[in-house]
């Protein structure tokens, strides 16, 4: 047996792979992989930096929905700080119930508890391929809302208002998810290392500004208003419909905005692969704390808003300040004694919606492992690259979240109706998948689990129907067709890689006949190199012929004449090409050979120049490159590429070793 060690010697790499390892680090060894798994403190940021960070946009989709019905007027005041606090409770009964029922979800699946396994194995294949569907595009979406988001909240800092931000909101988001690709294909902990600084340093901002807003003015502290919004443009004023203050459906539609913050709260049970042993212990944990710690301040940002009478619009892509900036701003002071404090929550906040991407990032190939493992995606997306991170999952969901980015300039309002529809499918398959789950397991005490499995997937339900309803015509329609594609592209992977494995098995398998080999040269020149894939060619059969296709037909003689002196027992054919093609003779001759005996097995070498400078390539034709890609789509030849390294043919017989003739020098095949 070879030692894993002896595998792992140093060897003499290529200089792309020197370049690779430069740009993304060494590879680390499958043995390592312990090495790799979170603690909880590092885990935290990188599995709940979704769920914690959607305070900044959640809040402020409930009060941009009743901001635009008209509930911002001051002779409402009383009714929007009511209809808002009653929504955010909402919205955390809600979070409640989610996190309960996801930690009997984690202690019953120890080794990952997404929705696609416990909807796979409860519910049926076809119930774990529409969870799977909807929470891989709630990922994508969870990567562009978080990093417009991050962009919205630093356009405003008077320290870096020479950025331009809002200018240029698409570049800077697009430079974001670049970054968070590169950080992700250099391994997991890595960023958990990097995100761990801004996200706890958001969470204490984030405490310090609700405990001073809220209890501030008892110790004489100032407020600075002027930093707080609390009105609207006239051309939207006088836009406003009056029918809207009485209207239920507003409160439902700020609802199902506002419950945006509840994504990612599904990311700790996707991810138990990667937390330390007792895996399924500290998982548990983790959510318990990204439960606390988004209930928490996620009401506390609401009580500020409402305080301090917080007005948030947006309209044709101009917006009014986000609205941590103008919590804040209004705190802390843009200017004066505590700005640095603004600036550290603006800059924490924007870092911290950036790396909420790291969640989407963490469990977005995860979840396409899975699905490629059961044959309903790729079979690459469940390879684990050098640096123990699934490399294409990663690089597919940077290019797809860029895509919504340009798609929507950027914009977080817009983006938003198309956020949480495949988040709550997730949930409530999920969740009902658990209650049947206990009903067949019958563990200890089920049926008190099975009630409160069923009680959250009731409500996540409710709120599915509500999202549906409310933002069909803004951007859910677009979710439910491009999940269907989904679904429709998992069952014919699968149904090819049935297809496969029944056209492949062994069992009744019959012995072939015996088989006739013909070798076919493929010959441009006449040197060194091809002297050494003519010895290959005879060495694998008697059969052999050469083809030189005449395309210069002054060369032809002089191929001929050496052929006849160097390789006299191989005959040379020939082929005429007045159009100058390469490939269409050797195609036809190759056809003409079957038509005289189908039933003829024909290996066709071709030889490929290589030098040890990569520069050299740019100066050669690269025509066996050509001719390999030529013969892809051909189930009647087998190909053989024959490489010959240039220094090393000096190396073996010197310089007068090359055929010298005037065809030698267009060695470049």
């Amino acid at each position: 047996m070879i030692e894993e060690s002896e595998i792992e010697s140093p060897q003499r790499e290529s200089q792309i792979d020197t370049l690779k390892h430069v740009i993304f680090g060494k590879p680390i060894a499958t043995r390592s992989a312990e090495s790799t798994l979170l603690p909880k403190l590092l885990a935290l940021p990188v599995f709940c930096s979704d769920a914690i960070s959607s305070v900044a946009y959640g809040g402020q989709q409930i009060l941009l929905t009743l901001c635009l019905a008209g509930f911002f007027l001051p002779q409402y005041a009383a009714i929007y700080a009511h209809h808002t606090m009653m929504i955010t409770w909402l919205i955390v009964g809600v979070l409640t119930m989610v996190a309960i029922s996801y930690c009997q979800t984690i202690q019953a699946y120890p080794n990952g508890s997404g929705s696609y396994i416990v909807s796979k194995s409860n519910l049926g294949a076809n119930a774990g391929l529409v969870a799977g569907a909807a929470i891989l595009i709630d990922y994508v979406l969870c990567v562009s809302v978080s990093v417009a988001s991050g962009m919205q909240n630093l356009r405003d800092v008077p320290l870096i208002e020479s950025w331009h931000i809002n200018e240029h909101m698409v570049a800077y988001c697009l430079a974001a998810i670049v970054f968070m690709t590169f950080l992700n294909l250099r391994g997991l902990k890595e960023p958990g290392i990097v995100f761990a600084v801004p996200v706890y340093t958001f969470i204490g901002m984030c405490y310090v500004m609700i405990l001073l807003g809220l209890f501030g003015e008892q110790i004489g502290y100032k407020f600075h208003m002027e930093y707080a919004n609390q009105t609207m443009p006239p051309d939207l004023v006088s836009q406003i419909n009056p029918l809207a203050l009485a209207s239920v459906a507003v409160l439902f539609r700020a609802f199902a905005t506002g419950c945006s913050a509840l994504t990612g709260v599904e990311c700790v049970s996707d991810g138990i692969p990667a937390f330390r042993p007792p895996k399924a212990r500290n998982a548990a944990a983790v959510l318990i704390w990204m439960a606390v710690i988004l209930g928490t301040i996620f009401a506390g940002v609401s009580m500020l808003a409402m305080k301090f009478h917080i007005v948030y619009w947006e309209h044709a892509g101009i917006s009014s300040p986000a609205l941590i900036d103008q919590l804040s701003g209004t705190i802390f002071g843009k200017t004066g004694p505590f700005s640095w404090a603004y600036t550290l929550t603006q800059f924490s906040t924007a870092l911290i919606l950036l790396v909420a991407a790291q969640t989407a990032y963490a469990d977005f190939p995860r979840v396409c492992s899975l699905l490629a493992r059961d044959g309903y995606m790729p079979r690459q997306l469940a390879n684990v690259g050098d640096r123990l991170a699934f490399d294409n999952g990663i690089w597919i969901l940077g290019l797809v979240s860029s895509f919504f980015i340009v798609l929507k300039h950027g914009s977080v309002d817009l983006l938003i109706p198309f956020f949480t529809i495949g988040v709550f499918l997730a949930f409530t398959l999920s969740q009902s998948g658990m209650v049947r789950h206990w009903f067949v397991s019958k563990e200890k005490g089920w049926k008190l689990k099975a009630l409160i499995n069923g009680c959250g997937a009731l409500s996540t339900c409710v709120v599915l129907l509500d999202i549906l309803v409310e933002k069909f015509l803004d951007g859910a329609w677009f979710v439910i067709v491009l999940m269907s594609l989904l679904i429709f592209m998992f069952h014919r992977i699968h149904a090819h890689y049935k297809e496969v494995r029944r056209l492949l098995k062994v069992e009744g398998w019959e012995k072939p006949r015996p088989v006739r080999n013909k070798v076919v040269i493929l010959v441009q020149s006449l040197h060194a190199g091809t002297m050494r894939f003519v010895e290959y060619a005879r060495s694998i059969s008697k059969d052999c012929e050469a083809i030189y296709v005449v395309i210069e037909p002054e060369w032809a003689a002089a191929i001929e004449k050496d052929w006849q002196q160097y390789v006299p027992d191989i005959p040379l054919v020939e082929l005429k090409s007045p159009f100058r093609s390469l490939i269409k003779p050797i195609m036809h001759y190759l056809d003409e050979l079957h038509e005289k005996d189908p039933g003829l097995t024909i290996t066709v070498v071709v030889g490929e120049f290589v030098s040890d400078s990569w520069w050299h390539g740019l100066l050669h034709g690269n025509t066996g490159l050509i001719l390999k890609l030529a013969f892809l789509n051909r189930r009647d030849v087998v190909v053989t590429n024959v490489r010959y390294w240039l220094f090393d043919l000096a190396a073996e017989s010197g310089t007068s070793a090359s055929v010298k003739s005037a065809d030698a020098l267009r060695a470049n095949s």
